[in-house]
């Protein structure tokens, strides 16, 4: 018997499929990985046509909002709160006898106004269309909006439909 202790390597670790499975999980992430996306606002655009569409409006029918570059919010040229918006656009939709879709609501921004400032003023127009919507939609149907079907919200909006014109931006 020798006492001679032999020395031994440290045993090679095969790493060349490391690689490979690297590769593998790094696939596996990117398909099963979902990315969200910006939705932004979600506008229902008018169909292009070659010639300007003039439609002689009242004014009594035009309500006016505006956001100026400092964020100021005015209504028919008069300055007011963000809550205020909401049942002025009520009384606004409400007033006089016009027939559906001819009491319209213009929106006009800044150039320089914030994104925020103008979310919170198309946020607050919405607002009052859905309030005028559950006003509706109990009187129809004894429930509010949200809580009808798609034919019964459609049947409430073609009563009191959501037009909101919005302009070219300018320099208020």
């Amino acid at each position: 018997m020798s006492n001679k202790k032999t020395r031994r390597g440290a045993p090679a670790v095969n790493a060349g499929s490391m690689a490979d499975i690297a590769f593998l999980l790094l696939i596996f992430f990117l398909v099963t990985t979902t990315i969200e996306e910006d939705k932004g606002v979600l506008v229902r655009l008018p169909e292009y046509t070659e010639d300007p569409i003039a439609l002689p409006l009242n004014d009594q029918n035009v309500l006016s909002v505006q956001v100026n570059k400092f964020d100021n919010l005015l209504v028919e040229n008069e300055e007011v709160e963000l809550p205020q918006v909401v049942d002025l656009l009520a009384e606004h939709i409400q007033l006089g006898t016009a027939a559906p879709g001819t009491r319209i609501v213009s929106l006009m921004h800044d150039r320089g106004t914030s994104y925020t400032a103008y979310l919170e003023v198309y946020d607050a127009l919405k607002a009052g269309y859905h309030r005028l919507w559950d006003e509706v939609a109990r009187d129809t149907y004894g429930t509010n909006y949200d809580f009808l079907d798609k034919a019964q919200q459609t049947a409430v909006r073609e009563i009191v439909p959501m037009v909101i014109s919005e302009a070219e931006p300018t320099e208020i």
